[in-house]
């Protein structure tokens, strides 16, 4: 890179640092921004999933294709978006604060070969131990049925995903600090564009379909980490990876990393427990639970994940300028957002879980007890969004104070009510003969996330990090109002579940347009006849 472009790169960087920090005011239009990218994302990834049901449905093949899916992308949440997000971004904001730009890029090249080798260790053993890790992770699986062996195959391609998101992660995670945040957001876009082709395109032309979804994931990894290139290179901070443990950033980052891998250990040991529980009950729980969840992380991942993307980056480089007055209102203001749009989406999906199952995926391989099964464990997963959506906004609050400690203990408290819960509630609904003992992992999964929620704000308001601006008790009464308009607008629009099996997909999807446009305009119309003003959530500068 000349030396042109070096000091154009300096002075953009510097540009962005005391624009962002000084008002804040970018922030949410860096949310909306990365919101509308994962909107098209999850769009994309809903109809990625509207195409497996149709094509594999929720049975043996699916349930073996997703346990060898969930391997990798459990490990890409410890190493990714968990331990290495809570370790790297923290770090390189500091960098970005409190050095220059020759030392940033020297800490990205230093952190790229450490970290890059590591994974590549971690996946080649993978794929060497494939069929054991099937074993762990659905030992219901071992039989005659003939879903093991192929799970053990799919694996072989699916695993060295960890190696590529992994790296993409890494990426993203420097574009997020250095302000550019669509490109990250975007790029899930690619995985779900190329999982659609190989199941629309090449699974009819192969002796196993399913295997196409195999090599797509496969595939994807690759495309999705050469797109984020470019933009790193853009802004001078395309990596030149070097093996350098030693380095003081990186053993920073390695440290901050190493309580955060007990924290996201914690919470895959709970996808890891339902897994092995999900196996070993009837054929078609593990797709049940997939199916259902990909409805839940929809406003999850507009919203919640969204606004965790933006913030963590903004609170680190807040707290290591000890501006904690503006980090307690960022908080503050993240939670206003969270009570406006999680709680409407929460009691949304708990009313219409049986609509939103049998307009999306009824149809071909997908029957009507699929459709049923799905939605039980869609109303279990409803009642937790609201956690959900508060510990991926709380958890950053933590991470940018470089206090990983803390959300690790909290971590595994949650981690043993799930067990507890899981373990007993499965065993319960199997006993007593309930039709859908799958909805119980759910519904453990739900209230380990709530609690988890709790302890993470009692945390942040007992150490005074989050202090509550007024105006509180005015916005939760007026939700609350709007909320039980848009539930009567949902009861009064209500049909049975043996009226949207009966009528067409277009039927099906136009009853279904109107019921969420109807009640989310009762909402919003209530919220404003009640005097909610979008004044109210703006953020304010210094």
């Amino acid at each position: 890179m000349s030396t042109e472009n070096s000091t154009t790169n300096d002075q953009d960087n510097d540009s962005a640092k005391s624009g962002d920090i000084a008002s804040g005011s970018g922030l949410a239009r860096k949310t909306s921004i990365v919101g509308g990218m994962t909107l098209i994302s999850r769009i994309l990834g809903l109809l990625r999933d509207v195409v497996f049901a149709r094509y594999f449905g929720a049975g043996l093949l699916m349930d073996a294709f997703l346990v060898a899916n969930r391997i990798p992308n459990m490990l890409r949440r410890f190493f990714a978006e968990g331990a290495f997000s809570a370790g790297f971004v923290p770090v390189m904001a500091r960098y970005r604060e409190q050095h220059d730009h020759d030392d940033a890029r020297e800490f990205i090249d230093s952190v790229s070969g450490t970290f890059g080798i590591v994974l590549f260790v971690v996946t080649l053993a993978g794929v060497i131990a494939a069929p054991l890790l099937v074993l762990l992770v659905a030992p219901g699986f071992v039989g005659e049925g003939g879903d093991f062996d192929l799970a053990a195959l799919m694996l072989r391609f699916t695993f060295p995903y960890l190696f590529f998101v992994s790296l993409t992660a890494f990426a993203g995670g420097i574009l997020n600090t250095y302000g550019r945040f669509a490109v990250p957001a975007f790029t899930p876009v690619l995985l779900n564009i190329v999982l659609i082709a190989a199941a629309v395109w090449l699974s009819p032309r192969l002796d196993q379909p399913i295997m196409a979804l195999a090599y797509a994931v496969f595939v994807a990894g690759i495309v999705q980490l050469l797109f984020q290139l470019p933009f790193l290179a853009r802004i001078g901070a395309l990596p030149r990876p070097k093996w350098a443990p030693r380095h003081a950033g990186v053993r920073r980052a390695f440290k901050l990393m190493l309580p955060a891998i007990f924290g996201s250990s914690a919470a895959q040991i709970n996808v890891l427990l339902g897994g092995i529980i999900a196996s070993l009950l009837p054929v078609g729980s593990i797709s049940y639970l997939y199916f259902s969840d990909r409805l839940m992380e929809f406003p999850l991942g507009i919203f919640g994940i969204a606004l965790g993307t933006v913030t963590l980056p903004y609170l680190s480089r807040l707290w290591a300028r000890e501006d904690k007055k503006t980090f307690s209102r960022t908080l503050d203001w993240s939670l206003k957002l969270a009570v406006l749009i999680a709680v409407p989406a929460a009691i949304g999906l708990f009313e219409l879980a049986d609509p939103l199952v049998a307009a999306l995926f009824f149809g071909g391989v997908f029957d009507e007890h699929s459709v049923r099964m799905t939605a039980l464990a869609l109303r279990a997963y409803a009642a937790g969004l609201i956690g959900f959506s508060l510990v991926k906004i709380l958890a950053p609050a933590y991470f940018a104070r470089e206090d990983t400690r803390t959300p690790v203990r909290i971590a595994l408290v949650a981690l043993l009510v799930n067990l507890v819960l899981s373990i007993a509630l499965a065993w319960y609904l199997s006993t007593t003969g309930f039709a859908a003992p799958h909805a119980g992992l759910a519904a453990a999964t739900s209230v380990a996330a709530t609690l988890n929620a709790v302890l993470l704000y009692r945390g942040l308001r007992r150490a005074q990090v989050l202090v509550h601006a007024s105006g509180w008790p005015a916005l939760l009464a007026r939700v609350a109002v709007a909320n039980g308009v848009m539930y009567a607008s949902l009861v009064q629009l209500y049909r049975p579940l043996e009226w949207w099996i009966a009528a067409s997909f277009a039927g099906r999807v136009l009853w279904l347009a109107i019921t969420v446009g109807i009640s989310a305009t009762a909402y919003f119309a209530t919220l404003l006849l009640t005097g909610t003003r979008l004044s109210h959530f703006r953020l304010k500068a210094n």
